[in-house]
């Protein structure tokens, strides 16, 4: 195990333990990743996105260092509910911009074969979110592995890991949820 990724797990096991300098001393450690994690997914935003990869990170950092009821398994989980934490806090911010702007549809989105959108706005926000909370009612592990893939950036071993799953088991539901992923998306436009 590499020395950043001991730091990190040893510190997680002290913030779980209720030791609130340790989330000061955790920050340091893990800003840099939470920073491109946020800047990845502020790319594939809109031009017009007031969020930037600081702030994100910030509001993240804050929401996460008040779970106090996390068992934290380490650095790869960590980032895996950084991910989800910023996820909902961009779904949070394009649901508040919606709610300003006047009717219209909201328009769907083809996805590439690796589920990279890119030149999202608010609207593709809100139907992947939408698509995403509809997988999680049938599936949750798929669910789990989207959140993980898309929105945290994890390779299929780390996805594989943070699940408890063989890596060929992720591989074949990924692959069988980029079909419903886009058969989905696709789907809601033409309705």
């Amino acid at each position: 195990m590499h020395a950043d990724k001991i730091d990190v797990t040893e510190t997680l096991a002290q913030v779980a333990g209720g030791d609130h300098e340790a989330a000061d001393r955790l920050l340091p450690l893990v800003y840099d990743q939470l920073h491109r994690l946020a800047g990845s997914m502020l790319n594939h935003e809109s031009a017009g996105n007031s969020l930037q990869p600081t702030a994100l990170v910030h509001e993240t950092y804050l929401r996460m260092a008040d779970q106090t009821r996390v068992d934290w398994h380490g650095k790869t989980h960590f980032f895996a509910i950084g991910a989800k934490m910023m996820r909902r806090i961009l779904v949070d911010h394009a649901r508040g911009k919606k709610r300003h702007k006047r009717g219209g549809d909201m328009p769907r989105i083809p996805l590439a074969d690796d589920l990279c959108v890119t030149n999202r706005n608010d609207e593709d926000v809100l139907a992947i979110e939408e698509a995403l909370e509809k997988l999680a009612k049938l599936d949750p592990r798929q669910a789990k592995i989207v959140e993980l893939r898309f929105y945290g950036g994890l390779e299929v071993a780390e996805v594989a890991e943070v699940l408890g799953v063989s890596k060929r088991t992720v591989e074949s539901e990924w692959t069988m949820i980029k079909a419903w992923m886009r058969r989905e998306l696709s789907g809601a436009s033409n309705s």
